[in-house]
């Protein structure tokens, strides 16, 4: 303020000069004097005051104006309310005096520097810029524009600022300066221009004019000129005010002329100020000048970004995304980009290749399912495409390798025209639909696919392959006579002699001329295989063969090569080495070899005591003992089976064969005592008659016939005479039962137990009753009627319905109370099926009751039985491998999962799949989960809630990897294409949560 005074002061001196010499010579001079020192001291209030007194005498007209002046200005300076009204009058009544230009400079002044820009305007407009030198004319002219400019009254600030320009001092660069500005807002790109350009001039200017013209050069698409003008700019290291945003003018610039490494630069440079974020379209273009300069993982960066939407954005970025994926041989995300693509409507060039493209790299992947259903679409979606002939060719080949092959048939069957490539294609879908209807045991249907599989005979291995399949389908439906057709329609095709499938056929017309009892023919079927095989590293089932091939020397009792083949057995250690033991035994029992046969029998009984022939071997070497009438042997023997096996069904016969021994060693105490045991518990098998002439026999030797009443009267009450009532009901009932007439087979067995409560056939009798039960679902009932055998005596009706109980409670999920009915089972089975049955149901019950390391060991045990009941081996690897990471050995549960889902594409192979991927998850190691399920779900593709879980375990892989456009995409491909209701659940809880 002390500088306006003395301005003020200045102009005054001028006006007053010609008063001097009589200015003391008065008293009002005086005053007003001493009323000028209090305002030149800044003593407003005192001045206001004196000003005023003075202004109330008798003063000159000089005097007046100095007066009413400086009163103004002292009220101004006080904030006094009639400031400003005493400032304007003395301007507006005296118009034409020397200081009103100045009054009205300080009143607006006075406002301005306050930021009360209504009133300084008002006192500006008071001026006359005429009156004004052009340095203070110029300094008006910007500050009443300025004041417009900060009201946002652009229309009156221009031409303020444009007379401020002509004026040529150095205000004139902030006139300039804001008129560009103005110009810029106002669309005036050339006035803008030019006012910037002349303001740059300015130190002051020079680094703030840059960003703006930067911009100004890109709104009127002048990109060369941007591109000469920022350059340099920017490379001169000088301070310049949005540096980050001249970059990114810079990068749209170069984008436009296609300069897409400059532009990437730029765009860089723009995101690494970290002052701003880009347009989404502006990400697009990042990523696009990435891709094409190659730096693919850099592309991605931006394009993931971008593609997040439902517009023209978001389809070109998915598309760009895809591509850069691509180049990145990461197919996992370039197949989820192209499908993101795919599915968006703004440029319908790019979404009917990204269509094609999706199907290419999922066909690539292995996820031939996926590549299947893409190019069905597209050929309904597109029947006149540009790449229609390319997805033709690309399907014939997709359906060949995928899973789904009741989609794919349907698929080749709405095709009219088939091309030859889709009739190859057709021959082998159905031959492998066929095989998993064969897998399943649903036979009907896998004969009815190998059909159809002949309805195109294009590939002739795939033809000889059928024939022997469909001999296979028969022999395990039980068709002997049909599938000796088909083995024998492969044959007259002539393959070559040594031909996979015409080895393979030897052996099946071998079991099925065996099991419909034409041994000849059989003979010479495993004869030939035997033969082609013997040598050989695979030997496929030439151990079962050449044990069938003795067998069929056997039965035809050609005892001489029968002797030749088994002992060939044992000296190549067959697999069924036991078995050879025991039949060479036999053999050379009725060749009177009886010391090398029993030399057989021992070697089998000390080297494989848990052999099925076990309990055979040990009533044959009784049975020969008997012959050569080593009487006291035979009774060792025969003893040792039935105190070993108490539930074998040679159990009577070997207390048969004891008694004759004894009876022989005249011990009849324990002869007569055997055959009691037998008519006691045994009453109704086959020598229940010779025991009781036995009884009677030994009885009257003893003297003790008179106790042989009695067992005549309990064996007639256990058997009656043939066509009795009761026996009559029985077999009836039991017809009943074998028929499965289920519901009559019950009433009828019950009535028959009420009836003869203590038959010698009531064992049979309940469990076929519980077992009828069971068949029709009355679950309680069959367990009720199995549990009252457990009190009954050892015999194979108990043992299977101890298994029953053990299936039931595992059923129920009672694992505890299940698994002593399942061991004993499985200890005491009399065959492989049984034993199979048995461990398996075991092996789930311990794991359910985290006996893990039994279930590991039972496991172990399951694997030894593969093949003999339906998914025993992979059912083993699951719960190993589950039991393996729950007692934290962590890298031995992956190995069996590996294992699991390498050889079985079954439901134990999904869930083993995705328990595989989890684990790598749960070690951090995100990309080898995912890897995994791409690299091996393909053929689970039809164990939709195991496959769902796989993928929902990916999108939660990627989101983990920080990778939510994938994640995204992932979860709506699943909601969109999953058909298992609580997957797509899952996956829309998650999706919900994502966005």
């Amino acid at each position: 303020m002390k500088n306006y005074l003395v301005l003020f002061f200045s102009g005054l001196i001028c006006i007053t000069a010609s008063g001097q010499s009589t200015l003391y010579q008065t008293s009002t001079q005086r005053e007003l004097d001493q009323s000028l020192l209090l305002f030149d001291k800044e003593l407003f209030s005192a001045s206001l005051y004196d000003h005023t007194a003075v202004l109330s005498g008798d003063l000159d007209y000089d005097q007046t104006y100095t007066a009413e002046l400086h009163r103004a200005i002292s009220a101004l300076e006080l904030e006094s309310p009639d400031g400003a009204g005493l400032m304007k009058s003395y301007i507006i009544d005296n118009p034409n005096h020397p200081s009103v230009a100045t009054a009205g400079l300080y009143l607006g002044d006075h406002f301005f520097y306050k930021r009360d820009y209504r009133q300084a305007i008002e006192g500006y407009e008071l001026v006359n810029p005429n009156s004004l030198d052009p340095a203070t004319q110029a300094d008006l002219y910007f500050k009443h524009g300025y004041a417009y400019f900060l009201l946002e009254d652009y229309t009156r600030a221009a031409p303020l600022f444009d007379h401020a320009k002509g004026l040529g001092q150095p205000i004139s660069a902030d006139a300039y300066y804001y008129s560009g500005f103005i110009a810029m807002q106002n669309g005036n790109n050339a006035k803008a221009i030019s006012d910037l350009e002349a303001a740059s001039k300015s130190p002051q200017y020079q680094g703030k004019t840059p960003y703006l013209l930067s911009a100004l050069y890109f709104q009127q698409g002048s990109y060369d000129q941007l591109i000469g003008f920022a350059e340099p700019k920017l490379s001169s290291g000088a301070s310049l005010d949005r540096a980050e945003m001249i970059h990114l003018y810079l990068a749209e610039a170069y984008f436009e002329k296609q300069n897409f490494a400059k532009a990437a630069e730029n765009y860089d440079a723009f995101i690494n100020a970290r002052k701003g974020e880009l347009s989404r379209e502006q990400v697009y273009k990042g990523g696009v000048a990435q891709f094409e300069i190659g730096n693919y993982p850099r592309a991605t960066d931006y394009l993931k970004v971008s593609a997040n939407g439902d517009d023209a954005v978001a389809q070109a970025s998915s598309y760009y995304l895809a591509q850069a994926y691509l180049k990145q041989e990461n197919y996992q995300f370039a197949a989820t980009s192209f499908n993101a693509a795919s599915k968006l409507d703004f440029n319908q060039k790019m979404k009917e290749e990204s269509l094609v493209n999706y199907a290419k790299v999922n066909l690539q992947n292995g996820s031939f399912q996926l590549g299947i259903t893409a190019l069905d679409d597209y050929l309904e979606n597109y029947p006149n495409g540009t790449y229609r002939t390319q997805a033709e060719g690309l399907l014939s080949e997709a359906l060949i390798n995928t899973s789904d092959y009741l989609r794919a048939l349907e698929q080749m069957e709405r095709i009219n025209n088939k091309s030859p490539r889709i009739r190859e294609a057709y021959q082998k879908v159905a031959f492998y639909q066929a095989m998993i209807y064969y897998r399943d045991q649903k036979y009907n249907p896998s004969l009815a696919y190998l059909e159809k599989s002949l309805t195109y005979p294009i590939d002739r291995e795939l033809v000889l392959a059928t024939r022997f399949w469909q001999g296979e389908v028969q022999a395990a439906k039980g068709d002997l006579p049909a599938a000796i057709k088909s083995y024998e329609t492969l044959r007259d095709l002539r393959p070559a002699t040594n031909h996979p499938y015409l080895i393979k056929t030897h052996y099946g017309l071998g079991y099925a001329y065996f099991n419909s009892q034409q041994y000849p023919r059989a003979e010479e079927q495993f004869r030939l295989y035997t033969e082609k095989l013997r040598g050989r590293d695979d030997k496929q089932y030439y151990d079962d063969a050449l044990l069938r091939l003795g067998d069929c020397y056997y039965v035809q009792k050609r005892f001489a090569q029968a002797e030749s083949i088994f002992q060939r057995a044992i000296d190549e250690s067959n697999s069924g080495i036991d078995y050879a033991y025991y039949r060479l035994a036999v053999v050379q029992n009725f060749q009177s070899k009886n010391a090398d046969a029993l030399y057989q029998l021992d070697r089998l009984i000390s080297s494989y005591p848990n052999s099925l022939y076990f309990e055979d071997a040990l009533y044959q070497k009784g049975q020969i003992n008997m012959e050569q009438t080593n009487y006291q042997q035979a009774v060792d023997e025969f003893t040792r089976l039935i105190r070993e096996k108490p539930s074998s069904p040679f159990v009577p016969f070997a207390l048969e064969g004891r008694a004759v021994a004894n009876f022989s060693l005249q011990q009849y105490g324990q002869t007569a005592a055997d055959y009691q045991r037998i008519l006691k518990d045994y009453p109704n098998s086959e020598n229940a008659e010779t025991a009781l002439k036995g009884l009677q026999e030994t009885l009257a030797m003893q003297g003790r016939s008179g106790e042989f009443g009695d067992y005549l009267e309990n064996y007639k009450s256990s058997n009656p005479a043939s066509g009795s009532l009761q026996a009559l009901e029985f077999e009836a009932a039991k017809a009943l039962y074998f028929d499965k007439n289920y519901p009559k087979a019950i009433s009828a067995l019950e009535n028959y137990l009420r009836s003869y409560p203590e038959s010698a056939q009531k064992i049979d009798a309940i469990y076929f009753l519980g077992d009828s039960y069971f068949q029709t679902g009355q679950v309680d009932q069959a367990l009720s009627q199995f549990k009252r055998l457990e009190t009954e005596q050892a015999s194979p009706r108990r043992l299977r319905a101890m298994q029953r109980i053990g299936e039931i409670e595992l059923a129920r999920e009672n694992y505890a109370a299940a698994i002593p009915y399942l061991e004993m089972a499985a200890q005491n089975s009399r065959n492989k099926i049984e034993e199979a049955e048995a461990v398996k149901a075991l092996v789930q019950s311990y794991y359910a009751t985290q006996a893990y390391g039994k279930a590991i060991s039972s496991a172990d045990q399951l694997l030894t039985l593969d093949g003999i009941i339906p998914e025993t081996t992979p059912t083993a690897l699951l719960v190993k491998a589950k039991s393996q990471k729950a007692l934290n050995r962590g890298g031995e549960a992956e190995n069996t999962l590996m294992q699991l889902v390498n050889e079985y594409k079954t439901i134990q192979g999904a869930e083993g799949l995705y328990l595989l991927a989890l684990s790598f998850q749960e070690a951090g190691n995100f990309i080898q989960s995912n890897e995994t399920i791409f690299d091996f779900s393909g053929p689970f593709v039809d164990f939709d809630y195991w496959y769902g879980r796989m993928f929902l375990l990916l999108a939660d892989n990627y989101q983990k990897m920080g990778e939510d456009f994938q994640a995204k995409a992932t979860l709506e491909s699943i909601v969109e294409k999953s058909i298992n209701e609580e997957i797509k659940a899952m996956a829309q809880a998650k999706l919900n949560n994502l966005k």
